[in-house]
């Protein structure tokens, strides 16, 4: 049975590796991929897609930034993160808001499955863990 899902897993990154143009998921691609298993079939189709999801669904994360917030944040801030984790990714990264109360005061920045923290929430986190 772990045969099958290797295989799965296997065709599923060959076909997210036809996906990716110019380092960035292509729909048009994503589509062909799509209409390609639904034209021509594949052993476990459920398992290969998805596996093919997931893949699509954690490099799209990498484009995309949610700032948490406890105070408001302007659409300045919103570009200023954008473009700071562009150029840190070295790929295009859009940016949205996210109202977070329990922060009390700063930002949590999720980006694919990297987290920055600046809040007084984590600080007050990590004097507690270290007391």
């Amino acid at each position: 049975m772990a045969s099958h899902a290797k295989i799965a897993l296997k065709f599923a990154r060959q076909l997210f590796s036809m996906s990716i143009v110019d380092g960035a998921v292509s729909a048009d691609r994503v589509a062909g991929v799509l209409e390609y298993v639904e034209k021509h079939g594949t052993a476990n189709p459920v398992m290969v897609l998805k596996a093919y999801q997931r893949l699509i669904a954690t490099e799209l994360a990498k484009g995309h930034a949610i700032v948490e917030h406890a105070g408001a944040v302007n659409d300045a801030m919103l570009a200023a993160i954008a473009a700071s984790m562009t150029k840190k990714y070295g790929r295009a990264v859009t940016a949205t808001a996210k109202p977070n109360a329990e922060l009390i005061a700063g930002l949590r920045v999720h980006i694919g499955d990297d987290v920055y923290e600046s809040s007084v929430a984590g600080q007050l986190a990590a004097l507690a863990s270290s007391v």
